[in-house]
């Protein structure tokens, strides 16, 4: 195990907040995507009291880039929550790693020395912008043509999903029980409060009769994705990719709206500033795999920071692989030979939802959270992504709550 002594350049995480994550025409519908990021952002200063001119660069995630999504959501929500124009805003595209790849990019701006102070976050409405919005207007082409055909077979994430299934030896009743499982612990974390440090309440207007905002506001402040159900219900529910797929809508993650932001500065700068950072970030990376099996980029992810940093599994207190699909996660468990009690403790895409593109930065807050809830040192962050990528984060505990 690495035993690093502390640095001034250390890259240190100040604060990390989530909004809830709301169902599909759910409970944050009626918003807009950047109204729902500019109040993540915001929140950070608000909680820390950090001014946020010190930012130097703001990186965002966001994966279908239309309407409300496009010309740089990142920055139009920072200056719509009122924060300084000085401070410039990118927006990045990573596929459902956009937010986790936009921490890794803001990370290393900072431990490059570009600039001293950077907001990473992510967001996705997709009640109002549904996934493969970017896509759905074939007038200006189509993103996959003849020249990668030749190259790759073209395949969608649920079946890339049914065929890491099939390779690592997954059935529908394992599948079922890892859903079950997402649901119950989630349901736990809400009684325990396991949540309460790290959500922030979002208001949202109220819709009149005819669909439109109103001046009257309703706050959210709990996830919606939550079900009460049943292994026998699990069992009866319908396949959502082949006739004889493993994975249904109870096993599969959930189509929601979200955003999480994560502050970042150095360790030095954090001294300066008076503020006491929760965690550092150790390392990052974003690996390559097949695009056929899409999904297997958390096992290679997860391989190299372990190698990199001189890391045995065990030495991971805590792991927050996304539920794209049950599969995903089992395949991830069965390669790499985790604990099963420190994966997802307290549920995961399958019952909290997942806004693509807001994902990775409320992925990170969770485990930045939950690993001073159960007083763990590391924990890492992975997720799969469409196009065959895996990201990766390595964080280390510094100080309480």
């Amino acid at each position: 195990m690495t035993n690093q002594l502390p640095s001034e350049n250390d890259v240190v995480i100040v604060d990390a907040v989530r909004s809830p994550v709301g169902r599909r025409n759910g409970e944050l519908a009626s918003s807009h995507a950047i109204n729902l990021l500019g109040d993540v952002q915001r929140a950070l200063f608000d909680r820390t009291g950090v001014d946020p001119a010190v930012v130097g660069q703001v990186v965002g995630g966001c994966v279908d880039q239309v309407g409300m999504q496009t010309m740089n959501v990142t920055r139009n929500a920072w200056l719509a929550a009122g924060l300084p124009l000085e401070v410039p805003a990118t927006t990045v595209d990573a596929q459902c790693g956009s937010s986790q790849q936009a921490t890794n990019v803001a990370f290393s701006l900072v431990k490059a020395g570009v600039v001293d102070v950077a907001v990473a976050c992510g967001v996705e409405l997709m009640s109002r912008v549904p996934m493969g919005s970017t896509t759905a207007n074939k007038e200006f082409g189509r993103p996959i043509n003849r020249r990668y055909w030749d190259q790759y077979e073209f395949t969608s994430q649920f079946e890339g999903a049914e065929r890491i299934a099939e390779r690592w030896g997954i059935t529908r009743d394992d599948a079922d029980r890892f859903g079950l499982r997402s649901q119950q612990l989630a349901a736990a974390a809400w009684d325990q409060e396991a949540f309460a440090t790290q959500i922030i309440p979002i208001d949202v207007p109220v819709l009149d009769g005819d669909g439109a905002p109103t001046e009257s506001v309703t706050t959210v402040t709990h996830d919606g994705g939550l079900r009460d159900t049943t292994l026998d219900a699990l069992a009866g529910l319908t396949p959502v990719a082949r006739e004889d797929g493993i994975h249904t809508a109870g096993s599969s993650s959930q189509v929601s709206d979200g955003a999480g932001a994560v502050l970042l500065m150095t360790r030095q700068r954090a001294d300066e500033l008076g503020v006491t950072p929760l965690a550092r970030i150790v390392d990052v990376c974003l690996v390559g795999t097949d695009p056929v099996l899409m999904l297997t980029g958390p096992i290679d992810a997860t391989k190299k920071l372990l190698s990199d940093n001189q890391l045995t599994i065990d030495d991971i207190d805590l792991f927050e692989i996304n539920e794209a699909f049950a599969s995903v996660v089992l395949a991830w468990q069965k390669e790499l030979g985790a604990d099963p009690d420190r994966v997802n403790p307290n549920g995961g895409a399958i019952a909290l939802g997942h806004p693509l593109g807001g994902t990775g930065a409320i992925l990170t807050t969770k485990a930045v959270h939950e690993l001073h809830r159960r007083n763990g040192r590391y924990a890492i962050v992975s997720m799969c992504c469409g196009g065959g990528l895996g990201t990766g984060t390595l964080i280390e505990r510094l100080s309480p709550l």
